[in-house]
């Protein structure tokens, strides 16, 4: 979906394909017929923007057969779908029934990951419309916390200017302008935006930048203004944004509350979950092994703000202080707050999206809702259906649509 900003910049939205990974290319154009066409013909669109998900054996089979890639852009065509991001966070296995901690392999101290990243890049530039030349793709904020030393770092720190290099060269060579952004989250090397300015300044690419997530904004009690203006006053390039939710408990003390928030520990994914008081906090728990298992125990990242690594971590008593608000990293749909006792973050969506876009200027131009928690709710909101799946995320869609509306954006067909 295309929208004007009153600046006459194109601003465009997206849903991201991760809610339905596929790890092949054959399972992507099944992915393309089976879900994004449906969700398209539900909001009445000749053209629907996707935030492509590519697993590693997809991106390779792309990146290696440009008969593959063309044949990819003309199913896109056929469908009424067009590509102008990529997440390029997680790297495969995203569907599996255990994701957690194996999200953040490889990081960027594996060179793995510069070259999935470079190929994502490759691959984005072929797909991007004729009357596109900027393409964006988001990444994981450096690497988990934990097994992270000053070699690892500066390892990173080293690829991701090589990537920046590789961008410059694949812009030579097509005309086609690709930026990566770094998508601070809880846990991470990079849990807030305010971490992602000093290795981003050291950089100083305007290819690399952030990917603002509003769910990861909020579970870190981020204040999207200050977000925001601490990225401008730094020259940070916001490259992208994902539209996501948090979940939101105002009284974990309370045992409805533990009831209701206890529905969401599901084995899937992470959900870290993150409350600010008012003392500081306790020193941070020891870094875990090698292996990637983070401490089990309650951790301590920034003055006032205390963590787990996951909900059920802070459920079982004792690791989380409870005496005050709690937010969870589970992305809610956006047109479907849980009931009460709880509720999602939607006030700092509307926020972050005020700041980003409501402004004379668009602060970025691509923006994604990523709500890749559809099976992974509690049972009793899971759709039933590949069809009942189609009406939540159109229905999500139109729920960014009219914030968009809202702030003076104009929808284009």
């Amino acid at each position: 979906m295309r929208f004007r900003h009153p600046d006459g910049t194109t601003v465009h939205l997206a849903y991201c394909t991760n809610v339905h990974p596929a790890e092949t290319l054959d399972g992507v154009l099944a992915q393309l017929r089976d879900h994004c066409e449906p969700v398209r013909r539900r909001l009445g669109r000749d053209r629907l923007g996707i935030g492509l998900w590519l697993a590693k054996d997809a991106a390779r089979a792309l990146d290696a057969d440009p008969a593959a890639l063309r044949g990819l852009r003309t199913e896109l065509d056929r469908r009424g779908l067009e590509v102008v991001t990529l997440n390029g966070f997680p790297y495969e296995g995203f569907g599996a029934e255990e994701v957690k901690y194996r999200v953040y392999k490889p990081d960027w101290a594996d060179p793995e990951r510069l070259d999935h990243t470079t190929a994502l890049a490759r691959v984005l530039a072929g797909l991007l419309p004729d009357d596109v030349t900027e393409g964006t793709v988001s990444t994981l904020p450096l690497g988990w916390r934990t097994a992270w030393n000053a070699d690892r770092a500066e390892t990173a720190r080293t690829a991701l200017v090589t990537l920046a290099e590789r961008l410059d060269a694949l812009a030579d060579l097509t005309g086609r302008s690709v930026r990566v952004g770094l998508e601070p989250e809880p846990g991470c090397i990079i849990e807030t935006t305010a971490d992602a300015l000093t290795p981003l300044t050291a950089i100083a690419h305007d290819r690399i930048g952030v990917c603002v997530d509003t769910c990861h904004l909020a579970t870190s009690f981020e204040d999207p203004d200050t977000a925001l203006d601490a990225l401008a006053e730094a020259r940070v390039p916001i490259v992208k944004s994902q539209l996501s939710a948090a979940l939101h408990a105002e009284h974990p003390r309370l045992p409805a509350v533990r009831e209701a928030l206890a529905k969401f520990d599901e084995p899937r994914f992470l959900h870290q979950t993150r409350t600010v008081t008012a003392t500081a906090p306790a020193p941070a728990a020891a870094p875990a092994p090698a292996t990637g298992t983070a401490p089990a125990t309650g951790t301590a990242t920034a003055a006032g703000l205390h963590g787990t690594d996951d909900l059920g971590e802070a459920l079982a008593g004792g690791a989380l202080p409870d005496g005050t608000p709690w937010r969870a990293h589970f992305h809610i749909p956006l047109h479907a707050a849980p009931v009460a006792p709880l509720t999602a973050t939607l006030p700092v969506l509307k926020a972050a999206l005020t700041g980003l876009v409501g402004g004379p200027h668009p602060l970025t131009r691509h923006l994604e809702v990523e709500t890749y928690t559809w099976q992974a709710l509690p049972p009793e909101l899971r759709p039933r259906a590949r069809s009942q799946l189609a009406d939540g995320i159109a229905a999500e869609l139109a729920f960014a649509r009219d914030l968009l509306t809202d702030l003076g954006l104009k929808e284009l067909p």
